[in-house]
């Protein structure tokens, strides 16, 4: 049975994993109506901002993200970030709903295989201990490690179909937003410092470029692809990337137990057979070129 506050948990984590995947929804349709050409170029976002309906989704995730930490501030990573996964869900449902996307039952299955692996491997793994890590240490490198590999994925996607370069791009948004969310952290631990501490520390400055460089990333796979092949790597990457990076850079431990391992290992499986799956998902195509601001295929 849940308890009163565990009920209070669940609702904030559920109410904020519904503003997320609105706010990505209405992202995405926005986006896909850009031209091809702008991807991962900063005009993207230029043109983007100027979009009511853009606005509306950004707001709508800011939104998302204060319930997500209010729910977090009442509980901890291990009951909050699984809830916090079904965004996903969320997302095509109101997709389905508003936007009348057609979604396939293998689209639906992916979308629970997605959701089902990072939920897994979040419950299981749900680190724990660690110390802070200060802007000077090196365990800070991990980060940078994430950011190459992520910049790894951008460069091989040129080569590749729409398709392939939505999900490429996809993954390497939600690894920038997992270093993001460590430089956050980072950021909110220098406050214990005072002001003068924040100010002189290089974490917050990173914080804002790496916020543009996901934002650019995740608009240019939302430009390149519909929202079933084109969001759940960022669902799957963000929240697993903040784990490692717990791990790498604030020393925190994962569960290590014979079971434990055993559904982590399965919820990683479950993610790559269900991004699999939508990836294979048929859908027409954007034409090229589309007209900025236009009435193009959503």
């Amino acid at each position: 049975m849940i308890s009163g506050d565990g009920a209070v948990t669940t609702a904030l984590a559920l109410v904020a994993a519904c503003f997320i995947g609105a706010g990505f929804v209405a992202q995405q349709h926005v986006a896909y109506r850009e031209p091809l050409a702008e991807m991962l170029h900063v005009r993207l976002l230029t043109h983007l901002v100027r979009r009511p309906v853009w606005l509306l989704g950004i707001a709508a995730m800011v939104c998302g993200q204060v319930l997500s930490a209010a729910a977090l501030d009442e509980s901890d990573l291990g009951r909050v970030e699984p809830l916090l996964a079904t965004n996903l869900i969320f997302a095509f449902v109101i997709a389905h709903l508003v936007y009348k996307e057609w979604l396939s039952r293998a689209v639906w299955w992916g979308a629970v295989l997605v959701t089902g692996g990072v939920a897994s491997f979040l419950t299981f793994g749900r680190p724990h201990g660690g110390q802070p890590a200060g802007p000077e240490s090196p365990r800070w490198l991990a980060a940078g490690a994430v950011m190459a590999l992520a910049a790894v994925l951008v460069l091989a996607a040129a080569p590749c179909s729409l398709r392939t370069k939505a999900i490429l791009f996809s993954a390497a948004a939600g690894m920038m937003f997992g270093v993001q969310d460590a430089l956050t952290r980072g950021t909110l631990l220098a406050r214990g410092g005072g002001l003068g501490s924040v100010m002189w520390n290089w974490q917050p400055y990173a914080l804002v470029v790496i916020a543009v460089l996901s934002l650019l990333l995740a608009q240019s796979a939302f430009d390149a692809a519909p929202i079933a092949i084109s969001l759940p790597a960022i669902t799957a990457a963000e929240p697993v990337i903040g784990i490692v990076l717990g791990v790498f850079v604030f020393a925190e431990r994962l569960q290590i137990t014979a079971g434990a391992l055993a559904a982590e290992v399965a919820g990683l499986i479950m993610i790559v057979v269900g991004i699999t799956v939508l990836g294979r998902s048929p859908y027409p195509g954007k034409p090229e070129p589309v007209a900025s601001g236009g009435d193009g295929p959503s």
